[in-house]
């Protein structure tokens, strides 16, 4: 081989690589980009299951008795008459003293 094939053939993998990696927006970016892209998409994917799950609770709780009544038991210790309402309080152990 001659020097002017050789100096082609390694100026051909330079620009093979320029164009590889350089760039603003380079293969490596562009990679990076789509991994951004689908880590979004599953984000989003879970919001929409948590909103959907949202809007049928709150369906539940504008028509459905029994869920209105869930919600105020759960939620403001609402009770009928002639129940009794126990709640459980757990224990705080008192802080330790101060050192002086």
């Amino acid at each position: 081989m001659t020097r002017t094939r050789i100096a082609g053939i390694a100026g051909a993998v330079v620009l093979a690589g320029l164009a590889f990696q350089a760039g603003e927006y380079g293969t490596v970016d562009w990679l990076k980009l789509r991994r951004q892209l689908a880590d979004e998409r599953r984000a989003v994917r879970a919001l929409e299951v948590e909103l959907d799950s949202l809007a049928r609770l709150a369906r539940a709780l504008e028509t459905d008795p029994a869920a209105q009544e869930r919600a105020a038991r759960e939620q403001f210790g609402m009770i009928r008459k002639g129940e009794i309402l126990y709640r459980l309080v757990p224990q705080v152990d008192p802080a330790p003293p101060l050192p002086r």
